[in-house]
């Protein structure tokens, strides 16, 4: 499928109380599909995606989350509480004009995206989630495990004031970048897409906004072990050699799903889209299509 012609729009959307920067593509009477990417993405981590979702016919929104990029980045650790990012997400689909739409994550949007289906289940056609568990799996095996708890040490390091901002600029953003790349297989992101990187976590006010998503989950874990079974039927890709989330948690994520399946693709590793597009393109256009 040659999807290198599809043209994409830039515009901004209001909700709850920020501006979202949204990346659009594919035809305007399309079924909507919302993209939200994680940490330390932007829209652009979903490049790879949104020629082919656009070209199988829908309608292709992929924002910039609050904090991040472009978007909104309001002060304090509470404007990044998971509630606060589920309005931003309802604002979008409002924005829509469709009462459902399809929705897809990774990483700390596939969060956002779990706490959608969870308490929003009328508003979503189908959730696919990209290597990260279910918020309750997750929070609740973080600190039952002390594998997972190794894998997770960067969670804890972030609730620290100042320092994280500190060392993840230090020398142009080196430590950032060596994270980016070794959570990563070699040669996943080129040196264009490293300098985009930079841009948008040299944005004001944005890696404080990026990090305060894992401040706001610190204060609020109790909350979130409490998310209840996803009705919304889902699709959960997985990259098995993730180094930061063990694939033992995936199959108990999806057993809480009514109706899930769970794929897992075995020579990526937790930046699925970027190791394995063409295989990820593939599970969400035939999953969508359903």
């Amino acid at each position: 499928m040659n999807t290198n012609h599809i043209p994409v729009e830039h515009t901004t959307v209001q909700t709850n109380g920020v501006t979202l920067h949204v990346t659009q593509a594919g035809p305007a009477d399309g079924p909507p599909l919302i993209l939200l990417h994680g940490f330390p993405e932007y829209w652009n981590g979903w490049q790879a995606q949104i020629p082919a979702l656009a070209q199988a016919g829908y309608r292709v929104w992929a924002p910039d989350q609050r904090g991040y990029n472009l978007s909104s980045k309001p002060a304090g650790v509470r404007a990044y509480d998971i509630d606060e990012l589920a309005q931003d997400v309802l604002g979008l689909i409002d924005a829509t004009g469709h009462e459902k739409v399809h929705l897809a994550g990774h990483d700390w949007g596939a969060a956002v995206a779990w706490w959608m289906a969870g308490k929003y289940p009328q508003r979503l056609h189908s959730l696919a989630i990209l290597n990260v568990p279910h918020v309750a799996v997750m929070f609740r095996t973080v600190w039952r495990s002390w594998a997972q708890m190794r894998r997770s040490w960067y969670i804890f390091f972030f609730q620290i004031p100042r320092l994280p901002e500190a060392s993840l600029r230090r020398n142009n953003w080196t430590n950032a970048i060596r994270s980016l790349k070794g959570s990563s297989r070699r040669g996943t992101f080129t040196p264009e897409e490293i300098d985009g990187y930079r841009a948008a976590w040299s944005q004001p006010g944005a890696i404080t906004g990026m990090i305060n998503w894992y401040r706001a989950a610190g204060r609020s874990q109790r909350k979130l072990t409490q998310l209840g079974r996803i009705a919304v039927p889902t699709l959960m890709i997985w990259g098995a050699k993730d180094i930061a989330l063990g694939r033992e948690l995936a199959q108990p994520s999806i057993d809480l799903c009514d109706d899930g399946r769970l794929v897992f693709i075995e020579e990526a590793g937790h930046f699925v889209q970027h190791e394995a597009p063409e295989r990820v393109n593939r599970l969400l256009v035939e999953f969508f299509g359903q």
